[in-house]
C-alpha cells in the first residue's frame, strides 16, 4: 500500500513543476539569449537585431521543444498504461534536446552576435548572456529531471476512469448488464454503474425469450383434441 499512496503524493508535485518548467523554457526561448554593454541610445543593438517584435539571437529550437514537452505533459494526464509511459519516455527525450539545444545556444549565439557588431563597426563592445539565456538552461534542467520522475514514477500514479473513454459500441460493455439482476454480482453491477449503464435495464427480448418458451411448453402440454 505505500507504493500507491506514493505514486499519490508525487503526482501532482511532478506534474506541475513539469508543466512550470515548461513553459518558463518555452518563453525563454523567445527571448534573445545574448546582449551588447553599450549604450541603449547608441543604435548598436538596433543594429546587431537585439530590438523589435522579430529580435535575432533568440532560441527558436528551444521553445519547439518545450513545447513539445508541454504536449507530452498533457497527453500523461490522460493515458494510462504502456503508452503512459512510452509518452513519459518522449518527454525526456524532448526535454534532453531542450537542454542541449539552450546550451548550444549559449556557445554559438556569442559568436553570431560579435560578428555582427564587426560588421557595423563595433566589434569592441563587449558581448554577455542575458537572464533569459539562463532561465531557459535552468528551466530546461529542471524539466529534464520532471520527466525524468515522470518515467519512474508514472507506473503509480492515478489513471483517468474508463468513463472517460470513447464508446466502443456496447456489445461487450453492456454483456453484464443484459443478466437480469438477481444473477448479476455486486463487481458486475458497480461495473456497469462506473460504465454509465443501468444494470436493471433488461433488454425486452431477454424477457420475452422465457414468456414464449413457457407459453409454448404449456400449449405443448396441453392437447385439445386429448379428452379430459
Amino acid at each position: 500500500m505505500a507504493e500507491p499512496s506514493r505514486g499519490r503524493r508525487t503526482f501532482a508535485p511532478v506534474v506541475l513543476v513539469g508543466l512550470a518548467a515548461g513553459t518558463l523554457v518555452a518563453v525563454a526561448g523567445t527571448r534573445p539569449g545574448v546582449d551588447v554593454d553599450a549604450d541603449p541610445g547608441s543604435g548598436v543593438t538596433a543594429a546587431v537585431g537585439l530590438t523589435g517584435p522579430q529580435a535575432a539571437y533568440d532560441m527558436p529550437l528551444v521553445t519547439s521543444l518545450a513545447l513539445v514537452a508541454l504536449a507530452v505533459w498533457g497527453v500523461v494526464l490522460v493515458s494510462r498504461g504502456l503508452v503512459r509511459r512510452l509518452v513519459a519516455g518522449l518527454g525526456v527525450l524532448a526535454s534532453l534536446g531542450a537542454l542541449v539545444a539552450a546550451v548550444v545556444a549559449g556557445l554559438s549565439l556569442p559568436d553570431d552576435l560579435r560578428t555582427a557588431l564587426d560588421q557595423v563597426g563595433a566589434g569592441e563592445t563587449a558581448v554577455s548572456r542575458t537572464g533569459w539565456y539562463a532561465a531557459g538552461v535552468v528551466g530546461a534542467l529542471v524539466l529534464l529531471l520532471a520527466a525524468l520522475a515522470s518515467v519512474r514514477l508514472v507506473p503509480q500514479w492515478p489513471e483517468m476512469g474508463s468513463r472517460y473513454d470513447a464508446p466502443t459500441g456496447g456489445v461487450t460493455v453492456g454483456a453484464a448488464a443484459v443478466r437480469p439482476v438477481a444473477e448479476q454480482s455486486n463487481l458486475d453491477l458497480w461495473r456497469a454503474l462506473d460504465e454509465g449503464h443501468d444494470p436493471t435495464d433488461v433488454p425486452e427480448e431477454t424477457s420475452g425469450t422465457d414468456g414464449g418458451d413457457d407459453a409454448g411448453a404449456d400449449r405443448s402440454g396441453s392437447d385439445p383434441s386429448t379428452p379430459l
